[in-house]
């Protein structure tokens, strides 16, 4: 099956009880303090998508009217 069967995974990088983390389907990831580390983590997990032909993106609280 090609990539464009799939839907786009989309890795958001939000605050989250105090922390930021990456939120996917409902569920929050790479908890952290810093606002950088939660975006690499992010990006990290899109990559891998990537890698294996799932389209993804990387959307991020408060930056190109995301939120």
């Amino acid at each position: 099956m090609s990539a464009s069967h799939f839907s786009v995974l989309v890795f958001s990088v939000v605050q989250h009880d105090g922390a930021w983390c990456v939120e996917h389907d409902g569920s929050h990831s790479c908890r952290s303090p810093d606002k950088a580390v939660a975006i690499a983590s992010a990006a990290k997990l899109a990559r891998a998508a990537l890698g294996v032909g799932r389209p993804a993106q990387v959307r991020i609280e408060g930056e190109t009217g995301y939120f």
